[in-house]
């Protein structure tokens, strides 16, 4: 094979994975809900503009936040509720966001990664993906060897960063269709 026929080659390649990663995102968004999971309905309450909080215990989940089984997202408060179908917290913790926010609202998981590599350029595991903004997709993640290097911030980043045990306990919970709760 010839020096330029093996660029074509490369390049047909690098098309073909770039298409199917692609093709792969899209199929991800229409697999069904896990058993047990629920559709995200207008008819449950959810709070848009900044839900009531127990400020004598700032990891209590937010009243006004929905109902049932989900992940909720404080944007303001910058943490998170994994929440069973009782309706209590089974655990709560603190995240860093990126540069992007979604909007306040309600969305369901559309997409899961066990390991990539960030916008930012970090080593990332346990991605689960719940909506987009303008082109930037917004998810969860766990950088795997720490904290995430400075961002320039022209780069529009949506990835919202947890500890890797906190990343650990996210993937394990939030499967496709898994109901996630955006709130100020």
């Amino acid at each position: 094979m010839t020096r330029s026929s093996s660029g074509f080659v490369a390049g047909l390649t690098m098309a073909a994975l770039a298409g199917v990663g692609f093709l792969a995102y899209q199929a991800s968004a229409n697999v069904p809900l896990r058993p047990g999971a629920e559709r995200v309905s207008s008819s449950t309450p959810v709070t848009t503009s900044k839900a009531p909080r127990d400020t004598r215990h700032p990891g209590a989940l937010p009243t006004g936040s929905g109902a049932g089984r989900r992940v909720v997202y404080s944007l303001e408060d910058d943490r998170v509720w994994l929440v069973g179908t009782d309706g209590r917290a089974r655990r709560s913790f603190t995240v860093t966001p990126g540069n992007v926010d979604p909007a306040p609202g309600s969305y369901l998981v559309t997409s899961r990664s066990n390991s990539i590599t960030g916008t930012d350029g970090t080593p990332i595991e346990h991605v689960v993906r719940f909506t987009g903004v303008d082109g930037v997709a917004i998810g969860f993640s766990a950088a795997l060897d720490g904290p995430a290097p400075e961002v320039d911030p022209e780069m529009r980043t949506g990835g919202i960063r947890e500890t890797r045990s906190d990343g650990d306990a996210m993937w394990e919970f939030a499967m496709i269709g898994e109901k996630v709760v955006v709130i100020r």
